[in-house]
């Protein structure tokens, strides 16, 4: 009795920025405007701020870069240097 009383837990759903596929949030990579305007990659999802998810993937990244997205989500100009600079962290810990 107390099997069927169980309740089944809801995973939530994020929707990538690059690919445009909702994804269950644990896979996806959030992208973080922290108060102070600086934007970073949050691997823990733990920073505060606003914030934006992509894939794990560094074409994703290039993609949400390319068409604005991350932009528009976040509410801010990004720099191509910081974009560059989260692609060469994105590549380093996909690779480990």
């Amino acid at each position: 009795m107390n099997d069927q009383l169980k309740k089944v837990r809801k995973i939530p759903e994020r929707q990538c920025m690059g690919c445009n596929e909702k994804k269950p949030k644990p896979q996806l990579l959030r992208v973080v405007r922290a108060p102070d305007g600086s934007v970073s990659l949050d691997f823990t999802g733990k920073k505060s701020g606003r914030g934006a998810y992509i894939c794990r993937d560094v074409r994703c990244l290039r993609r949400a870069c390319k068409t604005k997205r991350l932009e528009r989500s976040l509410d801010c100009q990004i720099p191509e240097e910081v974009f560059v600079a989260m692609e060469e962290e994105l590549s380093r810990h996909v690779d480990t």
